[in-house]
């Protein structure tokens, strides 16, 4: 069974979002991969997505592209890319001005917009502060904001 693909997977998403003229922003783990320049383990990819979006069209949209549908909540949708990695877009009305804002990366030779390391921070704190949330997704986001700000592991530091 081939592993899934995350860089695959975001990037067919992307382009989905793209040729759909939808606004997103990369988020979650892998964006805190890259701004903090340390890999972060990450169980899927996360887009945030103008809250105004007609769902229905984006699944259609996500659907025609390969992707299986896997949930739809509140604030969020949920996918399976063809690799099996899991994809999840996020809406929220406090994530639109964020998404307005979001710089762009090359991966590949794909241009991907990303939220700005400041507002990273602002969605981790915010999602580490909701005491609904699950006490090890609530360390997490702790964990990232420490990662942003500036703590970086040594490979070569001892215990």
């Amino acid at each position: 069974m081939a592993e899934p693909d995350k860089v695959g997977a975001l990037l067919d998403a992307v382009r989905v979002l793209q040729q759909s003229g939808l606004g997103y922003a990369l988020i979650g783990g892998v964006a805190v991969g890259i701004h903090s320049g340390v890999p972060r383990a990450t169980l899927d990819t996360d887009l945030a997505v103008a809250s105004e979006v007609d769902r229905s069209r984006l699944i259609d949209s996500m659907r025609a592209a390969g992707f299986r549908c896997t949930g739809e909540y509140e604030h969020s949708v949920n996918f399976r890319h063809t690799s099996e990695e899991p994809v999840q877009f996020a809406f929220d009305r406090e994530f639109d001005r964020m998404i307005e804002a979001a710089e762009e990366i090359t991966v590949g030779e794909t241009m991907i917009r990303i939220v700005r390391k400041e507002d990273l921070i602002a969605m981790k704190r915010r999602a580490a502060s909701d005491p609904s949330r699950r006490k090890s997704k609530a360390l997490r986001d702790q964990a990232d904001i420490e990662l942003l700000l500036g703590d970086r592991p040594d490979p070569d530091e001892g215990w």
